[in-house]
C-alpha cells in the first residue's frame, strides 16, 4: 500500500504495483470480516468453509458412485437393488454437491454484505475528513467512480477468492489423491499438470493483456468526467450554445475508449484460445490413459465416465477462473486505488489534546494571520484585527485581497502558515473542528442546494428541527410564502444544485438553513453580490434577522451593503491597509473612499 498522502491521489495515472502489492491489500479487509465484536461472523465464516469443504467432496466421489453402478451393470451377476442404490447415492450426491453453494450463500452473504457496507461507508465518512484542497484537486466524476469500482470489487474478490479460487484448488487436490488411489499416479499427474499449466497460462497472459485493460479503464474514466463535468455545468453549456463542442468532447473521449476496449477484447480472444487448447488436451490425455486400462481389462467401462466427469468438474471452474483471475486482478487494482484514497491523511486534524470550542462572547480575533495556498504565492501577510462579540465587521476591498481566504480560515480548512487565530481566547488548533463548525453559520455567495425538497434543505442546518421550526426559519428568511405557493409546498424538490430556484431563492434558503442551525458567530460571504437591487434589499433585511446579537463577519464587494457595520476592515494585497466606520474610512480618503468613489460612480452610470 502507498505511504500517507495529504494529496489527492491521480486517479487518472494510477501507478502500476505488484501482484504481490495488490494480494497484500488484502489485509485491510479482514478487520471487517474476521471481527472480535461479532463472534457470529466468524461462526458463519468457519461454517462457510466446511460447507465448501463437504460440497466439493460431494462432487468428487459422485461420479464413483456412477461408475460403479456402471461397472455392476456390465456383470452377469448384476443385483438390481445394488445398482439401483448406486444411482440413487449418485443422485443425492449431486444433489448435495448442488444444494450445498446455496448454503454456503446463505452463510456469508451477511458478512460479505455487511464488510461491503462498512467499507463503503468508512470510505465515504475519511472523504468528509479531507481538507478542502483535496476535494479542489480531485475530480468528481472520475473519483466516484474509483469509489464505485472498489467498492464493487469487495464482493467480487470474497465471491472468487473464497468461492472459486479456494475451492478449485481443494478439489484439484481431491481429485489427485482420489485418482492416485484408485487408478494411478499418471492421472493425478495429468490433471495436476493441465490445472497448473492453465493457470500459468493464464497469469502470464492475463499480465500481457492487463495494459491494454488499464488503458480501457483510463479512457472510460476520461469519457465519465467529460460527462459529468458538463452535465453539472448544464447551464453554462448552454449560455455559451456549446452542446456541440460538449458532444464532440464526450465522443472524442468515447473514440479513444473504444480503441483500447477493441484491443482489450481481442487481446481476450487470444488468451481464451490458449485456455481451451490446455482444457481439452488434458481431457484427451486423462480419456486415452482410462479407456487403455479399460481394453485391457484392468478397469471396468463405468471408470471412463467416472473420469470423464470428474475432470469435466475440474475443468468446469477452470472455465471460471480464467476469467476470476482476471477480473481478480483488475478488483485487486481497483480495491487497492480506493484505498489509497483512504491513506490519505487530512491535512488539518485536530491536535491530541483538542477540546470542545466554548462560546461566552464570539470574540473573533486574527492576530499577525500569514496563509499561502501554494509555496510561491503568499496570501494573507500578517492581517491583524478584532471583532468584538456581537459586531458586525466587514471585510471588503480588491478582488484577490484575500477576503474569502478569511472565512476559509475562521473555518479552519486550512492551517496557518503564522499567526494565530482565536474564538474567546481560544486559538483554533487547539479546539475539535467539529465544535468549532458547529460554532459558525455561513451564508455564501453561490449557495449550492441538494438535491433534495425545499425543506430538506432548510433542515440540514439543523437535521433534528420539526416542522415548526424549519417553518419559523423560513419565515424570518422571508421565503415561507413562496415555499407555500409551490405546488408541493415544503415537500417540493430544488433540483440538482437548486436550479430550479432563483438566486434569491436559493440565497433565502441558505439564509434559513442558517436561521435554523442558530450559530453564534456568523459569515456572509458576499452573499448579495450577484443579485439584483430588488432582490437584494429583501435579502438585506432577512439578513439583518440573523445578525441580530450575533457577531458577523461580512465579506462584501458591494459597499453600499456594509454601510451599517461598527468597523470595516479594508484589505489589499493580503495586508490590513485601514480599519474604522464607514463614515471615518470615507474622511480619511484612502483606499476605501476610492473604492466607494469607484461603486458609486458605475451605480449612477448604471442608473441613467
Amino acid at each position: 500500500m502507498p505511504p500517507p498522502s495529504v494529496t489527492a491521489p491521480d486517479l487518472d495515472n494510477a501507478k502500476e504495483t505488484s501482484l504481490r502489492e495488490q494480494l497484500a491489500s488484502l489485509r485491510y479487509l479482514l478487520p471487517y470480516m474476521w471481527r472480535a465484536d461479532r463472534p457470529g461472523f466468524k461462526l458463519r465464516i468457519v461454517a462457510s468453509i466446511a460447507v465448501i469443504l463437504a460440497g466439493q467432496i460431494a462432487t468428487v466421489i459422485a461420479p464413483f458412485a456412477l461408475a460403479d453402478a456402471i461397472n455392476r451393470l456390465d456383470t452377469e451377476a448384476a443385483i438390481v437393488a445394488t445398482v439401483f442404490a448406486l444411482v440413487l447415492g449418485y443422485g443425492a450426491l449431486r444433489l448435495l454437491s448442488a444444494a450445498l453453494p446455496q448454503l454456503r450463500e446463505f452463510l456469508f452473504s451477511v458478512v460479505g454484505q455487511s464488510a461491503q457496507r462498512e467499507v463503503a461507508t468508512g470510505v465515504f465518512e475519511h472523504l468528509h475528513t479531507l481538507s478542502l484542497r483535496f476535494h479542489l484537486e480531485r475530480r468528481t466524476g472520475g473519483l466516484s467512480r474509483v469509489i464505485e469500482r472498489g467498492i464493487r470489487s469487495i464482493d467480487f474478490l470474497f465471491r472468487f477468492l473464497l468461492f472459486n479460487i479456494g475451492p478449485t484448488i481443494l478439489l484439484l487436490g481431491i481429485v489427485c489423491v482420489t485418482f492416485a488411489i484408485r487408478y494411478d499416479l499418471w492421472l493425478s499427474l495429468i490433471a495436476a499438470v493441465t490445472v497448473v499449466l492453465y493457470f500459468w497460462f493464464t497469469v502470464t497472459s492475463t499480465e500481457w493483456r492487463l495494459k491494454y485493460r488499464r488503458e480501457m479503464n483510463k479512457k472510460d474514466q476520461l469519457a465519465n468526467t467529460r460527462a459529468v463535468d458538463a452535465l453539472l455545468n448544464y447551464e453554462t453549456v448552454k449560455y455559451f450554445g456549446n452542446e456541440g463542442y460538449e458532444a464532440r468532447r464526450y465522443d472524442a473521449a468515447l473514440r479513444d475508449y473504444q480503441d483500447a476496449a477493441v484491443k482489450s477484447q481481442n487481446s481476450l480472444a487470444v488468451v481464451n484460445i490458449g485456455q481451451a487448447v490446455i482444457i481439452n488436451v488434458g481431457l484427451l490425455a486423462a480419456l486415452w490413459l482410462t479407456i487403455r486400462d479399460v481394453t485391457a481389462g484392468n478397469l471396468g467401462i463405468g471408470e471412463v465416465t467416472a473420469v470423464s466427469l470428474v475432470m469435466m468438474q475440474l475443468y468446469q471452474p477452470l472455465n471460471i477462473l480464467g476469467f476470476a483471475y482476471r477480473e481478480i486482478k483488475q478488483g485487486l487494482i481497483d480495491m487497492e486505488r480506493m484505498f489509497e484514497l483512504l491513506h490519505v491523511v487530512p491535512e488539518v486534524a485536530d491536535a491530541k489534546d483538542a477540546k470542545p470550542l466554548e462560546i461566552s462572547g464570539a470574540e473573533v480575533v486574527f492576530d499577525d494571520v500569514r496563509f499561502r495556498y501554494d509555496p510561491d504565492r503568499e496570501i494573507l501577510k500578517g492581517v491583524s484585527f478584532t471583532a468584538k462579540p456581537g459586531e458586525k465587521v466587514a471585510i471588503v476591498g480588491p478582488s484577490g485581497a484575500g477576503k474569502s481566504t478569511i472565512a476559509r480560515i475562521l473555518y479552519r480548512f486550512y492551517d496557518l502558515e503564522g499567526g494565530s487565530v482565536r474564538i474567546d481566547g481560544q486559538d483554533l488548533r487547539d479546539v475539535t473542528q467539529r465544535s468549532l463548525r458547529a460554532s459558525i453559520g455561513m451564508v455564501p455567495q453561490d449557495t449550492v442546494l441538494f438535491n433534495d425538497t425545499v425543506g430538506y434543505n432548510i433542515r440540514y442546518g439543523r437535521p433534528g428541527a420539526t416542522q415548526a421550526e424549519v417553518e419559523r426559519a423560513a419565515k424570518l428568511a422571508q421565503i415561507h410564502d413562496f415555499v407555500l405557493s409551490l405546488p408541493k409546498g415544503y415537500d417540493t424538490l430544488v433540483g440538482e444544485r437548486g436550479l430550479k430556484l432563483s438566486g434569491g431563492e436559493k440565497q433565502r434558503v441558505a439564509i434559513a438553513r442558517t436561521i435554523l442551525k442558530d450559530p453564534p458567530l456568523l459569515i456572509l460571504d458576499e452573499a448579495t453580490s450577484a443579485l439584483d437591487s430588488t432582490t437584494e434589499a429583501g435579502i438585506l433585511s432577512a439578513l439583518r434577522e440573523v445578525e441580530n446579537g450575533r457577531t458577523t463577519l461580512v465579506i462584501a464587494h458591494r459597499l453600499s451593503t456594509i454601510v451599517d457595520s461598527d468597523r470595516i476592515v479594508v484589505l489589499r494585497e493580503g495586508r490590513v491597509v485601514e480599519e474604522g466606520t464607514h463614515d471615518a474610512l470615507l474622511a480619511r480618503g484612502g483606499l476605501y473612499a476610492s473604492l466607494w468613489r469607484q461603486q458609486s460612480e458605475t451605480q449612477s452610470l448604471a442608473a441613467e
